[in-house]
């Protein structure tokens, strides 16, 4: 299916994007060497698997924990705790910053919309931060749960329709993961050593309104497209240790075969094509989903610069990324029209289009 906003309501506008990390610095390197200590002892598999983290393009990551906090099996109960912890530490981090660049206050945002899929928070991260952060007891709460990887895009769809639909309001977009706490060290999976050689930690914020002052760009359509029979290529399955990861080998193969097809929709939609963009920003899942983006869309092998920069210094943080390669190509001078595209679970796909 196919969902889009058409491009000739009044676009909103982006007034300011953020991003943050944890702490905790991981070199690649230090991360094989902790799983293959970790791994060892209990399958043979590990040595070749190992070949998985040399080739992911990252070179450090952050994690809201130490590394020795990895060391131990630990509990749905204790990661769930953390994620809570650190999330909203996160949060009034990045949100602060959004807003100053905005120069607006707290009490100015009048809708606050929350991604997040790796940890569960009721009430939710947004309600936690409020009062001391200084919002106001009316703001509107929208939070988030379950779009993984495509919750950039979609939470800069949902918190960009709502900024146009209320003409005056500020709308404050808030896109937090924490991956690094589904490291699982009872699970020898191919997927789960995936999860490990790619996940990191952080946070994006970003603030949309229909005041033109000072804008970065406006958005002007947002859509996503969801594939039948494709609920087991990517997610989460949960049991009494945590989060688990589900990642299908078939998706750099997906996205060769169907992206492409899926964003030419979008754009004929609302009344574009390829031909009417400038920029491609996309969520860099990994460097073979990478490689296939720049095959689909021509774009020549290595042309999506910021994407392996965000991917070397971060690793696959999940919805923040995308909202992390946009900022570098906003630092760089991003001018003309952007599409804007991350892929999540359902398996689905997110789009936006902004103009600087």
């Amino acid at each position: 299916m196919n969902r889009t906003v058409n491009c000739s309501v009044a676009p909103a506008n982006l007034l300011s994007l953020s991003t943050a990390n944890p702490p905790h610095v991981f070199k690649q390197n230090d991360v094989l060497e902790a799983a293959n200590r970790i791994f060892a002892d209990r399958a043979m598999t590990f040595s070749r698997l190992g070949s998985i983290f040399e080739n992911t393009g990252i070179l450090q990551r952050h994690s809201v924990c130490p590394m020795d906090w990895f060391d131990e099996t630990r509990g749905w109960k204790e990661r769930n705790e953390i994620y809570i912890d650190g999330a909203e530490k996160l949060f009034a981090t990045v949100a602060g910053q959004a807003l100053e660049k905005a120069q607006l206050k707290p009490q100015d945002i009048d809708t606050i919309v929350t991604v997040s899929s790796t940890g569960i928070a009721t009430p939710t991260l947004e309600a936690r931060v409020m009062a001391d952060m200084g919002f106001k007891p009316n703001t509107r709460r929208v939070p988030v749960f379950g779009l993984g990887c495509a919750g950039g895009v979609s939470g800069l769809s949902i918190a960009s329709s709502l900024a146009r639909g209320e003409p005056g309001s500020n709308v404050l977009l808030v896109v937090i993961e924490l991956c690094t706490l589904a490291f699982r060290d009872d699970e020898l999976t191919k997927s789960n050593i995936i999860a490990s050689a790619l996940f990191g930690d952080g946070a994006a914020a970003a603030v949309f309104s229909n005041n033109e002052k000072n804008a970065i760009c406006q958005i002007e359509a947002t859509g996503e497209h969801t594939w039948p029979n494709t609920l087991d290529i990517m997610g989460w399955k949960v049991d009494d240790i945590g989060l688990g990861a589900i990642f299908d080998r078939s998706i750099p193969q997906l996205v060769r075969e169907r992206l492409g097809s899926a964003v030419d929709g979008f754009l004929a939609n609302n009344r574009l094509g390829r031909s009417d963009l400038d920029n491609f920003v996309f969520h860099p899942g990994g460097t073979k989903v990478l490689e296939a983006l720049e095959a689909t869309f021509e774009l020549g092998q290595g042309a999506l610069q910021s994407e392996r920069k965000v991917l070397a210094g971060n690793g696959n943080m999940s919805a923040p990324t995308v909202l992390f390669v946009l900022n570098e190509e906003i630092d760089k001078g991003l001018a003309g029209r952007s599409l804007v595209s991350a892929l999540g679970p359902g398996f689905s796909s997110s789009f936006a289009t902004m103009v600087a």
